[in-house]
């Protein structure tokens, strides 16, 4: 059995703004660091031996906290776990979007990339990592986007509907009949 805890970056101050923060690269706020803390004392209680993290800073930031935390070495960045593109959204909030392109926004072509073509990537990504560690306890450090729709294409009966939480944790199981999830978007951790 191969154990994959995914992890939803730590705060940015994008997040904050709500902003469509997509493929830029910023940086944790403070509350964002503070969150990975939370969270690295909680995963310091359990048996984790890797940590993987898609290559935006965001996510590298919250999966090194808790690397040091854990006393294990950051495996490698993944480009194919970074967020999903956010094509002429990215870096603007709701109302920046109904002020530039109107409120039929969603129905506007923005370029965005396509759930299916990020679904595709997260997949391949994690199976990838997953072979490399058999019957391991692995983290990976990415992106709300990206992992919901990873999760769909993973484990197709899970409902993805709700967002992931910052700081977060998805626990999935794979055994030879497939992935199945034990945890979603588990946040108790920042409830103290």
């Amino acid at each position: 059995m191969t154990r994959i805890g995914l992890i939803r970056h730590g705060s940015t101050r994008w997040n904050q703004e709500g902003r469509v923060q997509g493929h830029t690269d910023n940086p944790l706020d403070e509350e964002g660091f503070r969150q990975a803390a939370v969270l690295a004392e909680r995963l310091s209680r359990e048996s984790w031996e890797y940590i993987y993290a898609s290559d935006l800073l965001r996510a590298r930031q919250t999966a090194e906290v808790i690397a040091g935390k854990l006393g294990i070495p950051l495996a490698g960045l993944v480009p194919g776990l970074r967020e999903m593109n956010g094509g002429l959204i990215e870096g603007t909030t709701e109302q920046e979007r109904v002020e530039r392109f109107g409120s039929q926004w969603k129905t506007m072509d923005m370029k965005l990339e396509s759930q299916e073509v990020a679904r595709e990537r997260g997949v391949k990504a994690i199976e990838e990592i997953a072979d490399r560690h058999p019957r391991s306890n692995v983290l990976i450090v990415s992106h709300g986007a990206i992992l919901r729709s990873t999760l769909a294409g993973l484990v197709p009966s899970l409902d993805v509907g709700i967002l992931l939480k910052n700081t977060s944790i998805t626990c999935l199981v794979q055994e030879e009949g497939g992935w199945s999830c034990e945890i979603y978007n588990s946040a108790e951790h920042m409830d103290g």
